[in-house]
């Protein structure tokens, strides 16, 4: 491929997003499209934020080197395990480092798959913070989820659609609606993206054998210790819970709670559904207009990267 194939435009893109369910190989292939293009990483998992939790959450680090070269990363192992970074810190970690990146003439390249982190990235979502509210949040741990949604419902502009798909998160969306309705609401500055999503993805029988596989592998790997040293250092253990998925099953597990086949096939069933989510919501974004350029994920990795370029070609003019 010739040097100008290698290339992007960056007046039709300054970024481009490489998006998938878990154990779909993103990273690898985000690190050897950085590699064609000179690019750099920014992630967008909100687990691969925290120091301490590398296979749990699938940093795969070593897939940051490509033909010996390192490929710069950016919003991994940002914070101690055990703080909870919201989504308004992450939208503002990714402002400054898509700035960073592109001031220095680089393509900044988004990759994960948390979906609400990705488009509070690429949709410029409002930009305030809103602080916890402690008693609200107790007075709404009484009323049941019908209620919760009414009393969201009530207000003229909801924060989010997909937040009534939990209680945590519906109780969230409604502690910010209230903050927006006494305060009022404040945005501030948001660089202009301009991004194209390239998805990567599996059959749905290959992707299930993916993820067990992995499973599998990583607990191999020592992602058992990895949670023991964790609470060995002080971490609680409902911090880790609240986590999710790898450190609340190990968690559960390593604090005797469960044993290790409950502590298996619940981890395993809870990543089967959590891939699934994951993509009913780019479905979603889909639905609303986000386009996703599908990429076989059986290809070569050459062939990978060159339909991205491909891709590219079609779409930026």
């Amino acid at each position: 491929m010739s040097q100008s194939e290698n290339s992007w435009n960056p007046n039709k893109y300054n970024l481009v997003t490489i998006l998938g369910p878990t154990a779909g190989g993103k990273t690898s292939v985000a690190a050897n499209f950085a590699y064609r293009t000179d690019g750099e990483i920014i992630s967008a998992d909100s687990r691969q934020l925290y120091r301490g939790m590398s296979l749990g959450t699938g940093k795969d680090i070593q897939d940051y080197t490509v033909n010996g070269k390192e490929i710069p990363y950016h919003l991994i192992d940002v914070f101690d395990a055990g703080y909870q970074c919201n989504v308004y810190e992450f939208q503002q970690l990714f402002v400054d480092a898509f700035n960073d990146i592109s001031q220095r003439g680089k393509l900044p390249i988004l990759c994960g798959g948390s979906g609400l982190y990705i488009e509070a990235a690429i949709r410029g979502y409002k930009l305030i913070a809103v602080p916890d509210n402690p008693s609200l949040r107790e007075e709404l741990a009484q009323k049941s989820m019908e209620e919760l949604e009414e009393i969201l419902k009530s207000y003229k502009s909801l924060h989010n659609t997909t937040d009534t798909d939990n209680r945590k998160r519906i109780t969230r969306a409604i502690e910010i609606e209230e903050h927006y309705a006494r305060v009022g609401e404040k945005e501030t500055s948001y660089p202009e993206i301009r991004n194209i999503n390239i998805g990567i993805r599996f059959p749905r029988p290959q992707q299930r054998e993916r993820i067990t596989l992995r499973l599998k592998q990583r607990l191999n790997e020592g992602m058992i210790d990895e949670v023991k040293e964790l609470l060995d250092k002080g971490v609680e253990p409902n911090l880790l819970v609240y986590y999710g998925l790898e450190y609340k099953w190990l968690t559960n597990y390593v604090t005797g709670k469960i044993s290790y086949n409950e502590m298996f096939e619940g981890l395993n069933t809870a990543i089967h559904q959590f891939a699934k989510r994951q993509m009913t919501w780019f479905r979603g974004m889909e639905r609303k207009g986000i386009p996703i350029n599908w990429v076989d994920g059986n290809l070569d990795m050459d062939s990978k990267i060159n339909q991205i370029f491909q891709i590219l070609k079609e779409t930026q003019g």
